[in-house]
This record gives structure tokens, C-alpha cells and sequence, in this order.
């Protein structure tokens, strides 16, 4: 039967702390190695599994910010076709002007001409300015393209009636009111219609100045919805930059709870390497000490 090893009290105490401390220090070398001070449930059950969830809602409201980001686009892309829209609506305006103020028909008709050049590019404006595939100020008429896009930007995941949050933008048509302003290809015998400028006398004037109250009215309507678009737009900036705020609030929620700090952990090693040498020494001292006794026989 083998008989059971005893030591002294002094040599197990040593033992028993140097054990310890050699556990401790495994644990700093792991958090200095991960950089968590909770690399599982054992460490704490409560931060393991509640910075997960709040990491995994700091993602969701990732994938909103970038739809908020996406939705500012496509109202900077609108509000930049209708800035151009604009600028040719002035230029068409000073064209009818000079029409008035030239009776001869054929300055009229040359007149016209390079007003029909710039009413065209009104509607290819209003067809280029998209983003993404969304277009707010779409001048289409067809049936599978009934116009312009609805622009919807959530801003939470939920889906009760009761508690869904979002912005929904709705776009101009630029057709109801470039009707008004003449048609790129010349039709004829139409009232306020630009063929009717090469007219002399009141009737050519008269249509000029229908054209020119059109233009009016076209311009402020352009002008009032670029308004409409830019103050959407700065309400979606800042959802944008209050959503990237709580994103980094759950974010550094969630390393608050299991990030490790990597100075304390440092700190901490060489603390406990100290520790262990003068654990060592302890243990040497007391094997010495039992050698002593042991040398008297």
C-alpha cells in the first residue's frame, strides 16, 4: 500500500498560492491575448449574452442608417434635377421674352425652335435624376412607369401599425406642369402652344405671354419642391446622425461589458509574475526550513 505523501503546513500554504496565482495569471495572459475580460459564460453569464444582443441591435439599426443615407441621396439626386430644371426654365423664360419683343415671324420661329431644344431637355433631366433606381421627379406617363417613385425611410424595425416610425416622401411629377409649358414636338392649333409664336400681331403675343405665366408658374412649383425635398432631406441627416450616435452608445455598451482593459490586465500580469517568483522563493524557503530539522538526525 502506498503511503500518502505528507507536507507541512507552510510547504502546502506555498503550494496552494502558487497554484492560484498560476490560474490568475492564465486568465490575464487569455484577456491580454482576446482583449475580453468575458470570453465565456463562465466569466459572466450576464455581460456574455447581453453584449451579443446589444451588438446585434447596434447592426439593425446599421442597416437603417445606410437606408437613411440612401433615401438623402436620392433627394440630393432630385433636388439637383430640378436645380437644372430650373436653370433651363429661366433660359426658355428669356427666350418667350425675346420672342415679345420681336414681332418678325421668323426671329419667332428660330426663337422657338431653340425653346423646344431646351423643353426637351427638361423631361431627359427629370429621367436622369435617380439614384439607385428611385426616381422623386420621374416625368414618365406610361403604364408601367406611372410617374414619379414614393420614397418610404423607416426608421425602426418594428412592425405594428401603432409603432412603425418613417418618413414617407412623395415625388413630383414634372409632367403636371410641363404640360403647360409646350410639348418638345410641335403639335398645332393649340391655345398657349409655342407653334403659335410665329403668329404676328396679338395672337403670337397673346400665346407668348400664356407661355411666360406657365413658365412662372412652372418655376415656383420646381422651387417649392426643391424646399420640400432639402427640408426632408436635413430631417433625414438628422435621424442619420442621431441613429449613428446610438449605434455607438450600444456599441460601446457592449464592450463595456466584456472588453477587457488592456493597461489593468497588463498591470495586473506583472503583478502576478512578481507574485509567483515570490511564491517560488516562499516554498524554497520553507523546503529549506524542513531540511534543517531533517539534518539534526
Amino acid at each position: 500500500m502506498a503511503q500518502e505523501i505528507t507536507l507541512s503546513t507552510a510547504t502546502r500554504t506555498n503550494l496552494l498560492s502558487l497554484q492560484n496565482t498560476t490560474g490568475l495569471i492564465g486568465r490575464t495572459q487569455e484577456r491580454l491575448a482576446t482583449g475580453l475580460k468575458v470570453n465565456s459564460a463562465l466569466d459572466d453569464a450576464l455581460a456574455f449574452f447581453k453584449a451579443p444582443n446589444l451588438n446585434s441591435c447596434a447592426s439593425d439599426l446599421q442597416s437603417l442608417k445606410d437606408d437613411i443615407t440612401g433615401g438623402i441621396n436620392v433627394i440630393k439626386a432630385a433636388v439637383q434635377g430640378l436645380g437644372s430644371i430650373e436653370n433651363l426654365l429661366k433660359q426658355m423664360k428669356a427666350l418667350a421674352q425675346s420672342a415679345v419683343s420681336a414681332p418678325e415671324s421668323m426671329t419667332r420661329a428660330k426663337l422657338a425652335s431653340q425653346y423646344n431644344e431646351l423643353r426637351s431637355q427638361v423631361d431627359n433631366l427629370a429621367e436622369d435624376a435617380n439614384f439607385n433606381g428611385t426616381n422623386l421627379i420621374k416625368n414618365s406617363t406610361a403604364a408601367f412607369q406611372p410617374g414619379a417613385d414614393q420614397l418610404t425611410v423607416k426608421f425602426n424595425e418594428r412592425t405594428e401599425a401603432a409603432a412603425i416610425n418613417q418618413l414617407v416622401i412623395s415625388g413630383l411629377k414634372v409632367s403636371d406642369f410641363t404640360a403647360m409649358i409646350g410639348r418638345s414636338a410641335i403639335s398645332t392649333g393649340v391655345a398657349g402652344d409655342i407653334t403659335v409664336w410665329g403668329q404676328t400681331g396679338t395672337a403670337g403675343t397673346k400665346a407668348i405671354n400664356s407661355i411666360l405665366r406657365s413658365l412662372d408658374s412652372a418655376l415656383m412649383t420646381v422651387r417649392q419642391s426643391a424646399q420640400s425635398f432639402g427640408t426632408n432631406s436635413a430631417l433625414l441627416q438628422i435621424r442619420a446622425d442621431f441613429t449613428t450616435r446610438i449605434i455607438n452608445t450600444l456599441k460601446g455598451g457592449a464592450a463595456d461589458l466584456v472588453n477587457a482593459d488592456m493597461n489593468e490586465e497588463s498591470a495586473n500580469l506583472l503583478s502576478l509574475q512578481t507574485r509567483q517568483q515570490l511564491g517560488t522563493i516562499s516554498l524554497a524557503i520553507a523546503q529549506k526550513s524542513e531540511e534543517a530539522i531533517l539534518r539534526l538526525f
